[in-house]
């Protein structure tokens, strides 16, 4: 399977899991990314056995409405029953590491709300040390240098994501060649900076479950 196919296979997993946990009252967080999108397509088809859904960004929102899937803001939800996103990292205590697509603040604040947090990946994402992908930082905008120099003395090398606003009005840094040993403790610290909005490290409050797709199928992990 290439790895859009495993894409598509673990969102239609990702329907099958949470269907049985759902009701017609039940509102469903959508994350943000291409694993996330074809989610997105799947839940269309059962669109009417849920209540409503939170987006994670204004691009998973427009997705969703062009469904006809209802969206809601966070403020006026009680409960979010289950919050399903992508990663671009998960290590063996599904730790993760988010914000490829720049979403990470809000899926975040997704996360933080939801009763269960699934994540879905294809194989590649599982990693023994989170790192080799670049960590996003998002940054209000007359931080940026600050924050660039204070991030450069824990050991990383950042770079500004050029072009890229996120849906709060802030910008991005990438931190390259910057290993992560112990999750939470780095996620506190990065978060500490002065200016930094949020950081990726997704340890704090890490997933519940992770769905894999893999070329022997599906596998189903928590955390080990």
């Amino acid at each position: 399977m290439t790895q859009d196919e495993l894409k598509k296979a673990v969102a239609r997993a990702a329907i099958d899991y949470i269907m049985p946990k759902l009701d017609d009252k039940s509102v469903v967080g959508i994350g943000t990314g291409s694993t996330a999108n074809y989610f997105i397509d799947y839940l269309a088809e059962v669109k009417a056995q849920i209540n409503a859904t939170v987006a994670s960004s204004q691009a998973s929102a427009d997705r969703l409405k062009s469904h006809g899937i209802p969206v809601l803001e966070l403020n006026v939800v009680d409960e979010v029953t289950v919050y399903v996103d992508g990663t671009d990292e998960s290590d063996h205590q599904l730790c993760l590491i988010k914000g490829g697509g720049a979403a990470l603040t809000r899926e975040k604040i997704v996360a933080a709300v939801a009763k269960e947090f699934v994540c879905i990946a294809d194989g590649s994402k599982y990693v023994e040390r989170l790192g080799n992908f670049p960590l996003p930082i998002e940054v209000i905008p007359m931080a940026r240098s600050h924050v660039a120099r204070e991030l450069v003395k824990l050991g990383g090398d950042p770079v500004y994501r050029e072009g890229v606003i996120t849906d709060n009005g802030n910008i991005i840094l990438d931190l390259y060649n910057f290993m992560i040993p112990d999750p939470q403790e780095t996620e506190r610290n990065i978060n500490n900076i002065t200016g930094v909005v949020t950081n990726g490290i997704f340890a704090l409050r890490p997933a519940d479950i992770l769905l894999l797709a893999t070329q022997e199928g599906i596998q189903s992990l928590s955390a080990k």
